[in-house]
């Protein structure tokens, strides 16, 4: 293991605060890390192995595609990719479907395709995107531009323009922003690391209704909080408003890097050969593994008992809020929570995994948890347990003694 932390030290860029924590092996809602010790995952890989690590489906699935074909390019049908965009197109909103490999580039190509609309229709000039405070949208340069925290954007301006921020669940801020220039809004149903926050109906409706108003497109990205996390397929449908675009990534492939842009006729239909792309995006081993993952999901429903589990365990962590006058609220939706602290977050982290049990912090103060959506309600119970011992333990500040 010490080779493992001392040659990644040496020879990989220094962009995450990784520890010495090396992982080989994975199952369900448990790692084993290169010593044999198991950890119970309540991250999923940051909302991304849904199904829980290692799903038998979906590993079967990408050895058999792995078997016949991996890689073709998108100069040719590829079977896989059609019959993934099919389903995704008559289980949601939308009415075509675009691939890539990740969710920074599923929302490059939804601003790109915004903006593509209102020039078509529009002509130069009508490119503005107002984004939302608290939002995260990726780690490319246009991404980062609607993306709300500065320190994400310390050190690579200049930032791309056209980008504007209101304030989330206040719709009157986003009101004074909307111009004659402005083309698009985009916003998380639940912002993930941003605090996980989740956005009001109301809030939703009014966005809606303006851009329904002003032909304004409106952007859902889903990529944390889609593919059945928050309850629902799509978290979109809690609130009964449909988007123009949605993004999806993370847990659509349970782990196989892809993302996708879902849109609708209209809008899809600004985009022509030439006007966007990708090598790899939509090859037929990533489909076949988002395939396998969303079939199942059908099949099965998962949704339905992840809005049981998701209220069971909002319920333990609720019991926290009112024994610990430093923990304040709980948040989110089905199996998206956090848990938000007066004091910061990360040791809390670190204790947990001395326990065997992995969570992060996002925003500096809120523990978010993420399990695999086939958690079990006795690691719910486990994990609630840990973080009560944790925090008797503590000064009410971080520490222990």
């Amino acid at each position: 293991m010490s080779n493992i932390v001392e040659d990644g030290k040496k020879y990989s860029m220094n962009t995450y605060n990784r520890g010495t924590m090396v992982i080989e092996e994975a199952k369900g809602c448990y790692l084993k890390d290169a010593e044999g010790k198991q950890y119970l995952d309540m991250i999923a890989g940051i909302s991304v192995c849904n199904l829980g690590h290692s799903h038998p489906v979906v590993v079967e699935a990408i050895q058999q595609q792995a078997e016949r074909l991996i890689h073709v390019s998108n100069l040719y049908w590829i079977p896989q990719q059609i019959e993934l965009a099919k389903l995704l197109v008559e289980n949601s909103f939308a009415d075509k479907a675009f691939f890539c490999n990740s969710g920074g580039e599923a929302n490059e190509a939804a601003i790109k395709l915004a903006r593509k609309y209102s020039y078509k229709k529009y002509g130069e000039g009508r490119n503005e995107i107002i984004a939302m405070t608290s939002s995260f949208h990726g780690r490319t340069l246009a991404t980062l531009s609607v993306t709300s925290n500065k320190k994400y954007q310390e050190g690579f301006g200049p930032m791309p323009g056209g980008f504007k921020f209101a304030n989330f669940n206040d719709i009157d801020s986003v009101k004074a922003e909307i111009t004659e220039k402005t083309c698009a809004i985009i916003v998380e149903p639940v912002q993930g690391e941003g605090g996980v926050n989740v956005a009001n109906e109301e809030f939703l409706k009014q966005l809606k209704d303006i851009c329904v108003e002003k032909d304004i497109l409106l952007i859902f990205d889903e990529i944390q909080c889609g593919m059945a996390r928050t309850g629902k397929l799509f978290a979109y449908k809690h609130f009964g408003v449909e988007p123009d675009i949605m993004s999806l990534a993370k847990a659509l492939g349970n782990g196989f890097p892809i993302g996708a842009v879902l849109a609708i006729e209209k809008v899809a239909a600004a985009f022509n050969p030439g006007d966007h792309g990708t090598t790899f995006g939509g090859n037929p081993l990533a489909c076949s593994a988002a395939l396998a993952t969303l079939e199942y999901m059908l099949k099965e429903k998962i949704w339905e008992a992840v809005e049981h589990k998701g209220n069971y365990f909002k319920e333990q962590l609720q019991k926290l809020v009112g024994k610990y006058s430093w923990v304040k609220q709980t948040k989110g939706k089905g199996l998206m929570l956090g848990l938000e602290l007066e004091i910061e977050g990360a040791p809390f982290v670190k204790k947990m995994a001395e326990e065997g049990i992995l969570i992060n912090c996002t925003a500096g103060k809120v523990l978010r948890f993420l399990p695999p959506l086939v958690v079990e309600e006795k690691n719910i119970q486990k994990t609630t347990e840990a973080l009560d011992k944790i925090f008797k333990e503590t000064d009410g500040k971080g520490r222990w003694t």
